[in-house]
């Protein structure tokens, strides 16, 4: 279902012009027209789903694999070094549109992008008690005990 006041609505249907680059049953991939890197392009989904929140899994999935084939038409013929897959989930994560889509940036290894933040260690404990408020009931036998993973 479309929202009419959707941007991403209106270029999925058609109504706002854009540079469409692929297209599937469910998805459409179309460039940037605000690119953080040379080639910046999103891929939306067809129908309407506000955010990750909202999106039901075979949607998700087939907007994840546009995304993958699209990033590796990327690399092939843009040449580029790497490729960034952003999602934004809400305003406070900087979601502008709110229809879900996934950025798909080409990076390169003089982009001027940069990481939102400096990966610095962070404190075990509080780690430990942030990880067993989201475990929950959904991982019985885990506890702040086990070996922790080193950080990404």
């Amino acid at each position: 279902m479309a929202d009419p006041d959707c941007l991403f609505c209106g270029i999925v249907d058609g109504s706002i012009p854009s540079q469409t680059i692929d297209s599937d049953e469910r998805t459409v991939a179309f460039m940037d027209i605000n690119p953080a890197t040379w080639g910046h392009a999103l891929v939306v989904l067809r129908s309407h789903s506000a955010d990750l929140l909202e999106i039901g899994p075979e949607d998700l999935n087939a907007t994840m694999l546009a995304s993958q084939r699209l990033a590796g038409r990327m690399k092939e013929v843009l040449d580029a070094d790497g490729v960034n897959l952003i999602n934004a989930c809400g305003a406070a994560a900087w979601q502008t549109v709110f229809h879900f889509h996934i950025h798909v940036v080409p990076r390169y290894e003089d982009d001027p992008l940069k990481l939102p933040w400096i990966p610095e260690p962070g404190d075990s404990d509080e780690i430990a008690q942030i990880a067993d408020k989201l475990r929950g009931e959904n991982m019985q036998g885990s506890s702040a005990g086990e070996a922790e993973e080193e950080p990404v």
